[in-house]
């Protein structure tokens, strides 16, 4: 079934709060829709697959292997499989993450 989103307008904030909404998800991958209250953390980590990121509004730090990345709404990055990250929110943000297994 067809199903037409708009994205940023899919997610609420939650006050001092992260919030994720799963779009799809298969043995292939998936597609999530999160929101971070401004000053929330996803702490580093690693992932066994390549992870990118499409910001959808607000601004976000993204650190690669220890790189800070400064992102805003449009901009998207891509996190190397296996290469420690982690995200914070410069301001209320949200984003779209999606993981294609190879």
């Amino acid at each position: 079934m067809e199903t037409i989103l708009t994205l940023k307008d899919t997610v609420d904030y939650s006050s001092g709060a992260t919030v994720s909404k799963i779009i799809t998800k298969n043995s292939n991958g998936s597609t999530t829709l999160f929101s971070f209250d401004k000053g929330q953390n996803l702490s580093e980590h690693t992932a066994p697959f390549d992870a990118s990121v499409l910001i959808l509004e607000g601004k976000c730090k993204i650190s690669i292997a220890g790189e800070p990345h400064l992102l805003s709404e449009g901009q998207w990055i891509t996190m190397p499989a296996n290469v420690p990250h982690a995200l914070k929110a410069v301001s209320a943000f949200k984003m779209l993450l999606i993981m294609i297994k190879a």
